[in-house]
């Protein structure tokens, strides 16, 4: 007897027409046909079932904040760093925990089950992690949420920057966090990685960078973070997010740094959403984007992952906590409208970014985490083409959310009378 039966469900990979057993927290059985009861079973009809989604890049402690106090007028990064300034200082616990659980309520219902939030430490009141400490612990039962200590203002610039951060770590933050471009020099950007890679390698803690978040092809604080990733022995536990600025540097330094960063195995970070609204803000044209070089990383062996970034916050208006929809961007910017390009980008929305998160059990093949959502579209190229509905979310073998299909009904002659865009509109392959 399973806890759970997914009847008819396509795969990832490719596989189509599999039964998957759910029991005692675990999938226990992937295979056609499966000649077994359970307590509770679901008809996928033909369409995907995948692991949850990931992302492994975003700032909880803003969401939902749009228009507190005032509005971003002129749409840019630095204007939102300064008005976040204005909010910090009015922030309340309450106020916080508030916003980050309904945002939590609206992830799970996209079937985003693993988010990784940086918490500012700017503020030595250090209001913003108490919130997310009492949030990470209220919603462990169905979402993962991992914490960065983040100096926003700078781990050297910000007033008391170096102490707060590592309080926040002693409160219990699960990562360092840092940014470079946004210390007072160059200089000073480097040293802050100096310290803070140091500061994770004595406390046995990942790291994760806000790099090069610039249209400056100078700024190269990523070789930087390279390199102490690789004195303090920390490959594959290093993620550069952003590096904006590699959308801007010569082919020939970049020939250099991609190995660089492979010999670190730094994990990438792109947030496409983001880095297209707030990048190339001084140009006229041609205008820059600012997307990182996706392709090239990828080819290199890199791992890369996207992340969301912002939902309704100083730095960006729009937002839903679905990731396909950062896949989906990440497509057109990346210019990786391929197949087997489109297989990439979805694996950078789950298991590439589960790499990056450290993620144990997660997977759908057995043994895995009986965690895993079924989505309104037969295979991954179609959800990243259609943002479709997360018809169920399951967690621990248990369904947490369910949606009813988007299906639109027709009133033409001789035409059908229902659409469902998930299987009506199927390609040749």
């Amino acid at each position: 007897m399973f806890d759970l039966i997914l009847r008819n469900a396509n795969l990832p990979d490719g596989r189509q027409g599999l039964d998957i057993g759910l029991s005692d927290g675990k999938i226990t059985a992937i295979e056609r046909h499966l000649e077994a009861s359970a307590k509770e079973e679901i008809d996928a009809t033909g369409r995907l079932a995948s692991p949850p989604f990931c992302d492994p890049h975003f700032h909880m402690d803003a969401t939902l904040s749009l228009g507190l106090p005032r509005m971003n007028v002129s749409g840019t990064l630095l204007e939102g760093i300064a008005l976040w300034g204005e909010l910090r200082p009015l922030l309340t616990k309450e106020a916080l925990v508030e916003r980050a659980l309904r945002y939590c309520d609206l992830a799970v219902s996209q079937g985003l089950l693993f988010i990784r939030s940086h918490v500012d430490t700017s503020d030595p009141r250090l209001v913003t992690a108490e919130a997310l400490i009492e949030v990470r612990e209220r919603v462990a039962p169905y979402i993962n949420l991992q914490l960065v200590a983040f100096p926003q203002d700078g781990y050297y610039r910000a007033a008391d920057g170096e102490k707060s951060l590592q309080r926040a770590l002693d409160m219990g933050l699960d990562i360092v966090g840092g940014i470079p471009h946004f210390e007072r020099t160059m200089e000073d950007g480097r040293r802050s990685l100096e310290a803070l890679c140091r500061i994770a390698a004595e406390r046995g803690l990942p790291v994760d960078i806000h790099c090069d978040e610039s249209d400056d092809p100078m700024s190269r604080h990523i070789e930087t973070l390279a390199a102490e990733t690789v004195r303090h022995g920390l490959q594959g536990r290093v993620a550069g997010s952003h590096l904006t600025s590699m959308h801007s540097m010569d082919n020939y330094y970049v020939s250099k740094l991609i190995p660089l960063m492979a010999e670190a195995e730094i994990n990438v970070i792109p947030n496409p959403l983001i880095n297209i609204m707030l990048q190339g803000r001084h140009d006229t044209y041609p205008k820059r984007r600012g997307m990182t070089r996706v392709r090239e990383l990828m080819d290199a062996g890199l791992n890369v992952s996207f992340g969301q970034d912002c939902t309704m916050d100083p730095w960006y208006s729009m937002g839903s906590a679905d990731m396909l929809e950062v896949g989906h961007m990440a497509i057109h910017v990346a210019q990786m409208g391929g197949i087997e390009d489109k297989k990439k980008i979805f694996e950078a929305l789950t298991v590439n970014s589960a790499k990056t998160m450290g993620l144990e059990g997660y997977g759908l093949e057995v043994g895995c985490n009986a965690d895993l959502i079924v989505l309104q579209a037969a295979d991954v190229v179609e959800a990243l083409r259609l943002k479709p509905t997360r018809l169920w979310v399951v967690k621990g073998g248990k369904v947490i959310s369910r949606s009813a299909p988007r299906i639109g009904e027709l009133f033409l002659e001789g035409r059908p009378t229902k659409i469902d865009p998930g299987l009506d509109y199927l390609p040749a392959r």
